[in-house]
């Protein structure tokens, strides 16, 4: 099974959230947060804008984004969670 996202949306997997602090504490589960950066997956073909003309998306399978904590909306693909998300979503792009 494989998912192609709409319009102006962008198929992300969360990146798993650090299991240890920067000083070496490991975090149990309860204390971890949501994740809030992925890697994106696939993309829409782009927003259609009202005189008909395709807006092309800014970011590209392969990039690494961040998005907000309650973002997109949660769907499992072979047994792994990805997040649909709308462009206007993401927050940034993690550039290395």
């Amino acid at each position: 099974m494989s998912v192609r996202p709409l319009e102006d949306r962008v198929l992300v997997k969360p990146l798993e959230p650090e299991k240890k602090t920067a000083s070496g504490i490991f975090l149990p589960e309860t204390a971890k947060e949501k994740p809030m950066q992925g890697k994106i997956v696939a993309v829409g073909p782009g927003k259609m804008l009202d005189s008909g003309e395709r807006v092309k998306p800014s970011v590209k399978v392969g990039d690494t984004v961040v998005f907000g904590k309650y973002a997109g909306t949660e769907v499992e693909i072979k047994n792994v969670k990805h997040l649909i998300v709308r462009e206007t979503e993401l927050l940034g792009l993690i550039e290395k």
